[in-house]
């Protein structure tokens, strides 16, 4: 008899007669003398035993069932039942694409109460992990486990961070038959992709706003969780499901002091790259330019002339003056100012006397930073990167967006912050590009998506 063994992330198969009938997955491992797969491949071993009627005895198995009824129960939205009837037939395993706002988590409580087996969400922050944890405390009546954070607690409905995942999957891996990956996009890559090898769930949920990357490895999701089998864009649902939205993109000019300052520190920063012989259009171009700037006082001078003229266009004076006036429009609204980095945050929050979130932001004082903005003790908050994804934000209707990268993903989520239905709310996404700058081609590039067309 075949036995099916769980082995530090791997299965371990004895007792082979045949190993043409096995699939190809399976190989012989000479050092321990049995036929060994990646975890991942449970499902697909399990199955082909089955097909070829081969009596197997399963010790990778360590998942239990357990009363997975939701008890706060409400009717599902036309496409949340459209995306997990797709994930169902696609065996369970697969890729959601809804919008923020959409309801993506609520999909994964149909697809923990579908198959009511020990289930694992993975979340890429402390933050998130917390939220997922009051969901599940609140939707199912069974203890809920966390693992990260100073915490190792495991249950049979367990949320898990992705670097907590990748450190200790080899042991969990056999524990849970559904695993949830919220903000899937992350999970592509050698350390957290391998959180997904080691573990033998046979059914996968990936959720996300945005699989799209940079680098085309959402391509590997397909392996790692499974095929996307529902998509929805935010133009598709605004109104109906998620709030109304407008978009504007400002161009704001330089006064002749700043742009005269932005063109002198630029000239230094490019004539530098030039004669350097650095082109950015090659992989580690950037890399390149932080080692050649720091040999020489030329270099050192031509990285701080790129960082002044970074500045000037993120965050110039005739920028903020701008974003005095907004607020001052929206003084009865809800705003959230977006920067690129967390000098240009604290910059913000100390000039126009709000709070701000970083990710040096204590998990308490974020959270009553928000109900804050909830209450209106506040009407506006600065904040970086950390907000960008997860975090729900119901009551912001107005996004400003001061300086940022030029990922698609990124600017979507920022528009998603803002776009949870809440009444009859009508959410504005204000863009402030600084004019004839390298910022407006970033701008171009971050605005390739329909949600912006």
């Amino acid at each position: 008899m075949i036995r099916v063994a769980f082995e530090y992330g791997t299965l371990r198969l004895t007792g082979v007669e045949d190993p043409d009938l096995l699939p190809a997955c399976c190989q012989w491992d000479a050092r321990s003398r049995c036929y060994r797969a990646p975890a991942i491949d449970y499902a697909e071993i399990i199955m082909a035993l089955v097909r070829a009627k081969l009596p197997y005895e399963d010790e990778a198995r360590g998942y239990n069932a357990f009363d997975a009824a939701i008890h706060a129960r409400r009717e599902p939205r036309p496409y949340q039942a459209e995306a997990i009837a797709a994930w169902e037939q696609a065996r369970s395993r697969g890729v959601v694409v809804l919008p923020t706002g959409a309801g993506k988590t609520y999909v994964a409580l149909m697809a923990i109460e579908s198959k009511a087996r020990s289930t694992l969400v993975v979340a890429p922050t402390l933050d998130l992990v917390r939220q997922w944890y009051d969901i599940l405390r609140n939707s199912f009546r069974v203890p809920v486990g966390v693992v990260g954070g100073g915490e190792y607690d495991v249950q049979d409905l367990t949320v898990i961070t992705y670097d907590s995942a990748y450190q200790h999957m080899e042991h969990l891996g056999r524990r849970f038959g559904l695993i949830v990956f919220d903000e899937c996009h992350h999970l592509p890559g050698d350390a957290y992709g391998m959180a997904s090898k080691l573990c033998i769930a046979p059914y996968r949920l990936g959720l996300t706003a945005t699989p799209e990357r940079g680098d085309n490895r959402h391509e590997e999701l397909v392996d790692l969780i499974g095929p996307f089998v529902y998509r929805k864009q935010i133009t598709e649902l605004s109104g109906d499901f998620l709030a109304e939205y407008t978009t504007e993109r400002i161009l704001v000019d330089l006064s002749p002091e700043e742009w005269a300052e932005y063109q002198e520190e630029r000239g230094i920063y490019r004539d530098f790259v030039y004669r350097s012989g650095i082109s950015f259009k090659r992989p580690g171009g950037w890399q390149e330019f932080i080692q050649k700037s720091s040999r020489s006082a030329e270099g050192r001078r031509a990285m701080q002339a790129y960082r002044r003229q970074r500045a000037l266009a993120f965050a110039a004076p005739s920028k903020l003056e701008y974003v005095e006036m907004l607020l001052h429009q929206h003084r009865r609204d809800r705003a959230i100012l977006f920067t690129q980095d967390n000098a240009t945050a604290y910059s913000i929050a100390r000039r126009f006397l709000v709070p701000v979130i970083t990710h040096q932001t204590k998990i308490k004082e974020r959270s009553a930073i928000l109900q804050g903005l909830a209450a209106g003790t506040f009407n506006a908050l600065s904040t970086s990167k950390v907000l960008n994804e997860g975090v729900d934000v119901p009551d912001a209707n107005v996004a400003i967006i001061i300086s940022g990268s030029g990922s698609v993903r990124e600017h979507v989520q920022r528009l998603g912050r803002i776009l949870r239905k809440k009444g009859d709310k009508t959410a504005t996404l204000y863009e402030l590009v600084s004019n004839d700058t390298a910022e407006a081609y970033t701008s171009e590039r971050r605005r390739d998506h329909v949600a912006y067309r």
